[in-house]
């Protein structure tokens, strides 16, 4: 089973109350329905599907009558839920329906409360919504919807629990979207899917954790390779002194420093330091070993103009 059916196989076995059903209800409709003397709703959830029939039986006291298909490409089964009676007051009451007019945005006691407000969303979610598995190398949660209007509506909706949703057209349809990690999983706290949200969540910390654990590794790795390349320049400044035998001409800290160099080719200005320290009894710091070695270079760079 996906990630997007888990969530929704979740938030379908909530309790709730009337009025959330009749939000939820709304938006369902609204989106998944063809309608003419019947309403036929459409679905590829099986879950949603019965979630719908409870609550139509239970509002309005209508069984809808529910065909079950196979899909076109043989996978799954699609389930249209027909309705055949009371079709105009039950499009009125989920405020898609006003005055014999098709209301493209509900009216606002649709989703005048939080909860209302929160199920509806979960409408929108059960019929329209996906959800990548955080396992996948990409955070995505997206809402497929069919009018620029209705998209800018739910991308509001979405954004007053600042979740920074964004609408892009996609052929025929738009798409509102939500990438950040933290924002899908606001989303998901907020239509109640708890339990998607520990496993999204764990999930979330263990990616952060071992992309935390790379990067460190990585700068670790950078600074190994950058210690190694320093050296590595300050052998090849001393190599061409000791070719030009300039070596015996300098001064006792920079043969001194020329000759811990020499004998320690890879370690770093700190290691080089605290050798020189130890052994010679003079101490010597990080930045006074960096001067020495800028001068060995000033050296050889002024021998090679001259050459």
């Amino acid at each position: 089973m996906s990630f997007t059916s888990t969530v929704k196989d979740e938030i379908t076995r909530l309790e709730t109350t009337r009025l959330e059903d009749i939000s939820e209800l709304s938006a369902i409709v609204r989106l998944s329905s063809t309608i003419g003397k019947d309403i036929n709703i459409t679905i590829e959830n099986n879950a949603v599907a019965r979630k719908i029939f409870k609550s139509v039986k239970e509002i309005y006291d209508i069984s809808p009558k529910i065909t079950i298909r196979n899909k076109k490409l043989g996978k799954g089964y699609t389930y249209i839920l027909n309705i055949q009676s009371n079709i105009k007051n039950i499009l009125e009451d989920l405020s898609i329906l006003e005055k014999n007019k098709y209301l493209s945005i509900p009216k606002e006691y649709i989703i005048s409360d939080e909860e209302q407000l929160r199920s509806y969303l979960r409408g929108v979610f059960l019929v329209s919504g996906s959800v990548n598995d955080p396992k996948t190398s990409r955070y995505h949660l997206e809402f497929v919807l069919d009018t620029k209007e209705y998209s800018e509506f739910i991308s509001n909706l979405l954004n007053s629990y600042d979740l920074n949703s964004k609408v892009i057209k996609r052929e025929k349809n738009y798409t509102v979207y939500i990438k950040e990690a933290e924002k899908i999983s606001d989303f998901l706290r907020i239509i109640k899917a708890f339990s998607a949200v520990m496993y999204f969540e764990d999930i979330r910390i263990y990616r952060d954790h071992k992309n935390m654990t790379n990067r460190l590794n990585n700068c670790e790795q950078a600074n190994i390779d950058k210690v190694f390349l320093t050296a590595a320049r300050q052998v090849k400044d001393i190599e061409k002194l000791y070719e030009l035998d300039m070596v015996d001409l300098l001064d006792e800290k920079l043969q001194e420093v020329i000759e811990y160099r020499m004998k320690y080719k890879e370690s770093s200005l700190q290691e080089l330091a605290d050798i020189i320290s130890l052994e010679t009894g003079n101490e010597i710091t990080k930045s006074g070993l960096n001067h020495r070695f800028r001068k060995i270079k000033e050296i050889v760079e002024s021998l090679k103009s001259d050459v």
